[in-house]
């Protein structure tokens, strides 16, 4: 048990404790330490003390070594990984499924480098050649990591997160995330949830947290800095991602994409970027130039992404811009063509010539 648990645990005499007190007593000292933590937790509106992650990592020994953040669909996997690495580098969308690829997260805190990674969600609905690819990706992610971050939502366990669960190989430690805390209004009563998880699995810590709750991403890093092992930093320290800005190009036009279309379009589209490239330029320090295609199954689909008069179309290109000037310090002019391939995303050979795996 971490000591920003036991100390939570230890100071606190949260309203409703009471009423779990004869539950707390069962449980293991982990879980009522957890069940301490999730009642006295801060709720929407109070103030929450500056986080100083860095106190908790700056001594020791040089460590590093890598946490897949595991989870089924929208969950708020990339959510965590963002604020984490402590900048966008994941996509977001409200619509499931928006992580496609094993996205790499790097954050160089003290003597320890913290590795990332974010996995699409376990898909277990449609057995089609996209979604076989994303369940490999989260397959080889698990495989071979020194630590594992199982995101649910704090009171829920569903079929799909009991799927996800299964996959876990026994030896790699595995924390707990109850994420998404600050919708749980009366935290006292999710006791029994947390007796449940203990019974489902050997869990190494029960955490939790709100992924926007940057004083529970603080005592994140000194959780999982001790499960990691003592080894050579992989990257620089200023290093953010693996991933290239050709790569991020592509899901901030997913994102948008995403984003502007709500529910109406399904989740099958994806972006291919046909030209990445920086050019010389005497009025800026950087010019990049991109053309990318969004590529749909219907003709109906394509439709609804131009909008009336190319006008959702032309917002999904603005904020795309705007994003990427800021991520990559440089000005951007971004080309955005909508194109129909039906049934790609049940095609093997098409799905790979896409990016995937």
């Amino acid at each position: 048990m971490n000591n920003a648990t036991k100390n939570v645990a230890a100071n606190a005499e949260p309203e409703g404790a009471g009423a779990t007190k004869d539950l707390k007593n069962a449980l293991s000292p982990e879980m009522a330490a957890a069940l301490a933590a999730l009642v006295s937790a801060p709720t929407d509106g109070e103030a929450d003390a500056p986080a100083d992650a860095d106190a908790d990592v700056a001594t020791g020994p040089q460590r590093c070594g890598v946490i897949a953040i595991v989870g089924k669909p929208n969950v708020g996997k990339s959510t965590l990984l963002n604020a984490l690495v402590g900048q966008k580098i994941s996509i977001t969308s409200r619509k499931a499924q928006t992580t496609r690829h094993r996205i790499t997260g790097i954050r160089t805190m003290g003597q320890t480098q913290f590795v990332f990674v974010d996995t699409p969600g376990f898909q277990t609905r449609h057995a089609t050649a996209l979604n076989k690819s994303l369940n490999k990706t989260v397959m080889g992610a698990i495989g071979d990591v020194d630590l594992i971050l199982f995101v649910v939502e704090a009171g829920s366990f569903t079929p799909a997160d009991a799927k996800v669960l299964s996959l876990f190989k026994p030896g790699i430690p595995t924390l707990l995330l109850a994420n998404k805390l600050d919708n749980i209004h009366r935290r006292a009563e999710i006791a029994p949830w947390l007796q449940s998880m203990q019974e489902r699995h050997p869990f190494a810590e029960f955490v939790p947290m709100s992924a926007k709750n940057k004083n529970d991403i603080g005592r994140l890093y000194g959780i999982c800095q001790k499960y990691l092992p003592e080894a050579p930093w992989w990257y620089e320290a200023d290093e953010l991602t693996d991933r290239s800005e050709k790569f991020l190009a592509s899901e901030t036009v997913r994102e948008k994409l995403f984003r502007f279309t709500g529910d109406e379009l399904p989740y099958t589209s994806t972006v291919v970027i046909e030209q990445f490239g920086e050019e010389k330029s005497k009025n800026h320090k950087r010019l990049v130039r991109i053309a990318a295609t969004i590529i749909v199954e219907r003709d109906s689909h394509k439709a609804m992404v131009i909008g009336d008069k190319g006008e959702r179309l032309k917002r999904i290109g603005t904020e795309t811009r705007q994003e990427l000037e800021k991520l990559m310090d440089a000005k951007v002019f971004l080309e955005l063509w909508v194109k129909v391939r039906s049934g790609w995303a049940d095609d093997e050979a098409r799905v790979r010539s896409f990016g995937y795996e």
